[in-house]
């Protein structure tokens, strides 16, 4: 982007800092009107003809900019993180469901969601309430690195329920 000495036109069309029209304007009559408001001309459009040049403060611009990009750029992590899913069934061992635990831990450590979901097969289906325990135990085994984000839900023979990793103070 090029700003006041560095804008090579004769003439510039020129917006004022509040976004007003002041018409076609020789360079150094723009540079001029620049300079008594104490901020930068500024090349917005240089493919128009006339190419078009704005009075604004440039480092204001710049910051604001580098601000939005890093506001987008956060934006942009938090919704790359990804979610890992945990099968669990009604039955599951102490052994099995210890050495999910500590898989859910590592994950849950590197700032990821974790889905935990169990199954229902045949009878079980009127046994919703064991895997709903079994989901709240492992979510209480997991308390002291994630919350719970969303309740255990039934649908259809599934109930899942999501833990996401507790923020650092």
């Amino acid at each position: 982007m090029f700003i006041n000495e560095q804008i090579r036109a004769k003439e510039v069309m020129v917006i004022g800092p509040n976004g007003e029209q002041l018409g076609i304007k020789p360079i150094k009559d723009a540079l001029t009107l620049a300079s008594y408001a104490g901020f930068d001309l500024v090349l917005i459009s240089p493919n128009a003809n006339p190419q078009v040049c704005k009075i604004m403060d440039y480092n204001k611009y710049k910051y604001e900019n580098k601000k939005k990009q890093k506001e987008n750029m956060k934006k942009q992590r938090e919704a790359n993180l990804e979610m890992k899913e945990y099968r669990l069934s009604v039955n599951i061992d102490v052994h099995d469901f210890n050495t999910r635990v500590v898989n859910s831990t590592k994950y849950l450590e590197k700032g990821h969601r974790i889905k935990v979901s169990i199954r229902f097969r045949g009878r079980e289906m009127a046994h919703t309430d064991l895997g709903r325990d079994v989901l709240l135990r492992f979510a209480d085994t997991l308390s002291n690195i994630s919350n719970v984000e969303q309740k255990p839900t039934l649908d259809g023979r599934v109930m899942t329920m999501i833990l996401m990793p507790k923020k650092e103070k």
